[in-house]
């Protein structure tokens, strides 16, 4: 699996765009994971993949063939896109435009679903820090955000983001 920066996401993306309008299509993704936190947030300098909700169009098919000549020409992994976080989200969300270009554009999801999806995960470092950023992000008293996050909660995890939760508050504002 390559290790993917910022440029090397963001060429791929645009690689993507020109390939969907020669084909006639028009990709939106919803950008989620390590690669939002490197393109958006800065919080790392690479990832080992781009996770995506395809959102457009439809028919996924058609997307994952491109993401594969694109894969062949950088001699990437088949899977650099893929969308097997989507398994993560409860609801979608959709944020501002992050990347476009010709036949695509990009999205992030609102800030409260991504840190909800974070404290859920909450398996290493990674998360931790990215969860952090995240937290600033929000604005709103210790309760208001976390009902903000709430609904955005993988069933059977919420106690574990809960945990997550506090833990981090009290980490960046002390026990407040």
């Amino acid at each position: 699996m390559a290790i993917l920066n910022k440029q090397d996401i963001t060429i791929a993306l645009g690689r993507l765009g020109e390939l969907a309008q020669s084909h006639d299509l028009n990709i939106e993704l919803l950008l989620l994971g390590g690669s939002l936190m490197v393109l958006e947030f800065g919080t790392r300098d690479s990832t080992r993949d781009v996770d995506v909700v395809i959102l457009q169009p439809t028919e996924i098919a058609g997307v994952r063939a491109l993401v594969k000549i694109i894969a062949d020409e950088r001699s990437w992994a088949e899977d650099w896109l893929n969308d097997a976080a989507k398994g993560f989200m409860v609801g979608i969300t959709q944020g501002p435009i992050i990347f476009s270009g010709p036949g695509i554009t990009v999205r992030r999801p609102a800030i409260k679903q991504l840190l909800a999806m974070k404290l859920c995960a909450w398996r290493d470092d990674i998360d931790i820090a990215d969860a952090r950023r995240l937290l600033q992000e929000l604005t709103g008293s210790r309760d208001d955000i976390w009902q903000k996050i709430v609904p955005h909660l993988l069933r059977g995890q919420e106690l574990k983001a809960r945990y997550a939760f506090d833990d981090l508050w009290e980490d960046i504002y002390g026990s407040h």
